[in-house]
């Protein structure tokens, strides 16, 4: 039986997960948190207001409590993936603003219903679902676009961690030019031994 230490735990987790993933967007001007860093045009902001469009929808939908506000849906075709980044004419603000809005309409549907309440995913293959379910799924979606968002902003500026507390956010330049030579020297004697 799942009980309510999971409930607690799984949403502990996500709340953090969720401050680390704006973190990443500290000290950034607009540029580079709009440009996309990928071949397909990933980018930090664009993370953001997936993750908004994403959570809404799972905490508010599936459970017959929509989020209140338009949101950009990934699943509209004529959109065009317009969940995944942002306009010349949307706000880093409303951005952030929005996720956070979500933040409160999901906290609250996941503190008004038990751990085993039941919901219904109508694009999923497996439909009906619990609470646990959505948390654990919402919770792993937000942890990759959290890897995500590292990998992106250490292409940017080299920022590394999960919160300015972090450690490895501390580190300088020297420490990381050092950690880097040694994996690329690694790298190379394990290609030699097998050539």
């Amino acid at each position: 039986m799942i009980d309510d230490f999971a409930k607690t735990s799984l949403h502990r987790d996500l709340r953090e997960v969720r401050e680390a993933i704006l973190w990443k967007l500290d000290g950034l001007g607009e540029y580079d948190i709009r440009r996309p860093l990928t071949a397909t045009g990933t980018n930090l902001l664009g993370l953001v207001k997936h993750l908004s469009a994403s959570e809404a929808r799972y905490f508010g939908e599936v459970f017959g409590r929509p989020f209140p506000e338009p949101l950009a849906r990934w699943d509209d075709a004529e959109a065009g993936d317009s969940d995944m980044w942002a306009t010349e004419h949307e706000t880093r603000e409303e951005i952030i603003d929005r996720y956070r809005r979500v933040w409160k309409h999901s906290d609250a549907t996941i503190t008004a219903l038990a751990i085993d309440a039941p919901g219904y995913v109508p694009w999923w293959p497996r439909p009906q679902i619990t609470l646990f379910t959505i948390l654990v799924h919402v919770l792993t979606e937000t942890s990759r676009h959290a890897g995500h968002a590292d990998i992106l902003r250490e292409q940017l500026d080299g920022l590394t961690g999960t919160a300015a507390w972090d450690t490895n956010a501390q580190r300088d330049a020297a420490f990381w030019e050092a950690r880097r030579a040694q994996i690329e020297r690694a790298a190379k004697a394990a290609d030699s031994a097998v050539a």
